[in-house]
């Protein structure tokens, strides 16, 4: 079969030691489409980001760029504008008709922690080619927050596919003619474009901004932080606002957005040539996000913004990312939202799981 790989391909991987791990996997580990990753025992502090590069180590370029190490075993801070490498729990010894992407997962990029995967003889981030066999590691930067972390967090999430799964503008209209991808007309180009919303239902708020000096936050710590603290709201009646440069903002699609059981999703970034900013493009999206069957019924998608050099006007219903939806190999055992702890379904503009509800 060809596509995405669904749980219960992934459960096998693991059975027959294609996924192997220090400690063993545990099915919490386990999603509709992709295996969270965890964070070993120790860290890495390096001087700058790298790529390992071809015939390359990532132990021989860590030698290069350490300036120190962490014990992670019973907690330690990674401070804002730091960058580490941490040892994951997991290693691969991928077939080579399997290949394998990594992103952050969904409460990773809401508090503007950067994660990415590398990999021995790596020349991309997050990108892992097929017949690969070997360590996998976690670079982590954070950028607006400092934070407490553990072995066994999980930052990180990786989606396998074997073969070409991703669906053509014509293959994605024809899907939407079936099944509606979003709650309004569907702008189709490369995948399937979303805008953001600046013009709310009720209310004038529109999004938050991360302050600048803040406390840590314990990534173990679920629903422990006062928004106040480490946000400041946004409030628009004008239907747009300017991104300052530097600045991080959580704000939210206009489009409720649908993903059908048999298929999956990856937020990419949008044409550069619109605006000086990224809207971050850590995200995947299981089987069921916002599907009905699943306790859905459309869900907003939440959008992590960085502005860039200059100042920008972001005004409502700009498209500023798009959704590429590839084909499962299988449908899943278990949906999104549909007996998992799944924190974002039905979404609306929310914060990480980490704060209080707002």
């Amino acid at each position: 079969m060809m596509g995405v790989l669904a749980d219960s391909a992934i459960r096998e991987m693991i059975e027959t030691g294609a996924i192997r791990a220090t400690v063993p996997v545990i099915d919490a580990q386990v999603q509709p489409a992709s295996l969270d990753l965890r964070l070993g025992t120790r860290a890495w502090r390096v001087r700058a980001s790298f790529l390992t590069g071809e015939h390359r180590t990532v132990s021989e370029r860590l030698a290069e760029f350490e300036m120190h190490q962490i014990d992670l075993t019973d907690g330690a801070v990674l401070e804002k504008g730091c960058v580490y490498v941490v040892p994951l729990m997991e290693s691969l010894d991928l077939g080579d008709d399997v290949q394998a992407v990594a992103n952050a997962k969904s409460s990773t990029g809401r508090l503007d922690l950067l994660t990415r995967t590398i990999t021995d003889g790596g020349t991309e981030f997050d990108r892992i080619a097929s017949g690969y066999t070997g360590p996998l590691y976690a670079e982590i930067c954070p950028r607006s927050f400092s934070v407490l972390v553990r072995p066994g967090m999980r930052l990180n999430q990786i989606r396998f596919r074997r073969g070409q799964a991703v669906l053509s503008d014509a293959e994605l209209s024809a899907l939407h003619a079936e099944s509606p991808l979003v709650d309004g007309p569907a702008v189709i180009d490369q995948g399937l474009g979303f805008s953001v919303d600046l013009i709310p239902a009720t209310g004038d708020l529109v999004g938050y901004r991360a302050k600048p000096h803040t406390g840590v936050i314990d990534l173990d710590r679920i629903g422990a932080y006062d928004p106040a603290e480490y946000w400041e709201p946004i409030h628009t009646r004008e239907g747009r606002i300017i991104l300052d440069p530097g600045a991080f903002y959580i704000l939210v699609s206009r489009e409720a957005v649908h993903i059908p059981p048999d298929f999956a999703a990856e937020m990419a970034p949008y044409l550069a040539m619109v605006g000086e900013f990224r809207v971050h493009y850590a995200g995947f999206f299981d089987p069921g996000f916002g599907h009905a069957n699943a306790g859905g019924e459309g869900s907003r998608g939440v959008l992590e913004v960085r502005c860039h050099e200059a100042p920008f006007v972001l005004e409502h219903g700009q498209v500023v990312g798009r959704l590429v939806y590839e084909r499962m190999d299988t449908q899943p055992d278990r949906m999104y939202g549909a007996d998992l702890k799944s924190n974002y379904q039905g979404q609306g503009l929310k914060l990480s799981k980490h704060f209080k509800a707002q």
